[in-house]
């Protein structure tokens, strides 16, 4: 082939390169630009427009308020003690769920999960139960910590343990045990060998993990609101307050702008960062990578680790679980398949079923969204508009749901897109909490694949898609399966959003649960209770299938 004709060729596989990385983008933005950009846009404009006039002096009206100022400083440094211990606390757990094979392993990474998955009311009330005023600590030490600002910090921590095992150990499973060994043989320590050999390649990926961490605890809404008592309240509590309490619609836009630009900001610059750190690593089959613990050191850790999650998740649910049968035995339970004619138009179990076809179609819309997005935003010599898409996807993570909810029903009420009344919107509002999971989950894997396995795939014919099928695909299953639990997850415990656009004849879960806890008496208490154990038990089921999937898949990779 002569030189022009090989520029030629080089200049048409780059051109059908962009237009296929293109073609992957469009839907995702436009998923993003109808069912996030335009409710949330619709929502600040109704509070900030007065006769057609935008009233942006308003912002500065409501910063000068030194209660505003207050709810900003704390929403702030709670979320960063709160990223820091959970990182702290889960690290360990990452690794060992990584690297150490052993019996019950797959239970314990289920178990590990199942905290992520529960509503944040119902993880502020097992915690009020656990630490509050006739609470177990209290019964056994006089101990109370309700209305402190530790016992949010503690249930920050159970609540995100799950998204650093997942999302660090889903790497660190995958990398290859041999360059860590090659440095102890040149003379490095077991410490110095991991700190240059495979920190520098988990960086992505912790950085994910603490950016969603944040994100999770700066937005914290149903934890702060029934642990922090008056004392304490981060913008999501705030937003609400605003929106639902005082009807204050112009105090609750600027705040969600408030919110809206420091998560941007944050996500710029974690992008920036992980562009920095990302490089190709040689990533091998998570079954090979994991062994069984040796020496007292390693059988010390695991036990570490075991009995952190027997004290920091299990006890919490345990005592949700006492508190579902209480003094009534299974009566509770009995009581959730009667409709009482009050909370709901139906008998509350149904709730399971609602939540359950809702979340598989949300988790099957955002790993598709999240898949397409994930492959396009792989190409490194994508630009400066494609690379800022990445930060975008996680702006729903970082956006109050309140604001989303409420957005969906002014915004979507007009054809062609009404939709206020239709059950589409329960798993379109759950998808958007997915898509950023999916691609925060399975971008660092595609980050690590050589760039040149696809170069050589181009070379030999392959069109784009078939060289992603062939070398990608083999690559990011395991981490497409986990994105996938974890859209699932997410799916089964949304509440902000939901909460407005879930239909009464058919309320999910954690709508159940937070209308019961809502209403005065032991009866409605118990039911909510017993609602959120079978929530416990359907996510521990769905994530246990889940685990024994990944593993019988294991030997394609």
């Amino acid at each position: 082939m002569s030189r022009t004709a090989a520029v030629r060729e080089r200049g048409r596989r780059r051109r059908r390169g962009t237009a296929a990385r293109l073609g992957l983008m469009a839907v995702p933005v436009a998923f993003f630009a109808v069912f996030f950009a335009y409710p949330v846009t619709a929502i600040v404009a109704r509070g900030l427009k007065a006769d057609g006039v935008w009233q942006l002096g308003r912002i500065g009206d409501v910063l000068a308020q030194s209660d505003v100022r207050q709810v900003l400083w704390f929403t702030t440094w709670q979320a960063l003690v709160s990223t820091a211990l959970t990182l702290l606390i889960a690290l360990p757990g990452a690794y060992v769920l990584a690297r150490f094979d052993f019996p019950g392993r797959q239970l314990l990474r289920a178990v590990v999960t199942v905290p992520f998955v529960l509503p944040t009311v119902v993880v502020g009330t097992a915690f009020m139960a656990l630490v509050g005023r006739g609470g177990l600590l209290d019964e056994l030490w006089g101990l109370r910590l309700d209305t402190t600002v530790w016992a949010i910090l503690l249930a920050h921590v159970f609540f995100n343990y799950a998204v650093v095992v997942r999302t660090v150990g889903g790497l660190w499973g995958q990398l290859d045990p041999r360059q860590e060994e090659a440095a102890r043989m040149l003379g490095a320590s077991r410490f110095t060998a991991w700190r240059t050999v495979t920190l520098p390649a988990l960086a992505p990926a912790v950085a994910a993990a603490a950016l969603m961490v944040f994100l999770f605890t700066f937005t914290s809404f149903g934890v702060v609101q029934i642990l922090g008592g008056p004392t304490f309240a981060t913008l999501e509590v705030e937003i609400y307050r605003q929106t639902s309490e005082i009807f204050d619609l112009s105090t609750a836009a600027v705040l969600t702008m408030i919110q809206f630009v420091a998560v941007g900001a944050i996500l710029a610059l974690h992008a920036w960062t992980v562009r920095r750190r990302e490089t190709a690593l040689r990533l091998v089959d998570a079954s090979v990578t994991a062994r069984r613990p040796r020496g007292a050191g390693q059988w010390a850790l695991l036990a570490g680790v075991v009995a952190t999650v027997a004290v920091l998740l299990l006890l919490p649910l345990a005592v949700l679980v006492e508190r579902s049968f209480g003094d009534a035995g299974s009566g509770y339970y009995r009581a959730l398949t009667r409709d009482d004619g009050g909370v709901f138009l139906v008998a509350p179990i149904e709730a399971v079923g609602n939540s359950l076809q809702y979340a598989a179609l949300a988790t099957v819309i955002a790993v598709v969204i999240g898949s397409l997005a994930s492959v396009a935003l792989t190409r490194r010599d994508a630009g400066r508009l494609v690379r800022g898409f990445d930060a975008l996807l996680m702006l729903p993570l970082g956006v109050s749901a309140v604001t989303v909810g409420f957005g969906f029903l002014i915004a979507l009420d007009e054809p062609p897109l009404d939709l206020r009344s239709s059950w589409i919107l329960v798993p379109l509002a759950q998808a958007l909490v997915g898509v950023p999971f999916v691609v925060r989950t399975m971008l660092p894997v595609l980050r690590a694949v050589d760039v040149r396995l696809r170069e050589a795939a181009a070379v030999l014919g392959a069109s784009p898609w078939r060289a992603w099928r062939e070398v990608d695909l083999p690559m990011v299953r395991r981490a497409m399966l986990i994105a996938a639990g974890f859209a699932f997850a997410v799916s089964l415990g949304e509440f902000g959003a939901t909460v407005f656009i879930a239909r009464p004849d058919h309320p999910t879960l954690p709508v159940a649960v937070a209308r019961l806890l809502s209403r005065p008496g032991d009866l409605n208490y118990g039911q909510a209770m017993a609602l959120s154990t079978i929530l416990m038990i359907v996510c521990a089921v769905a994530l246990l299938a889940l685990e024994r999937l990944r593993t019988d898949r294991s030997g394609e990779f």
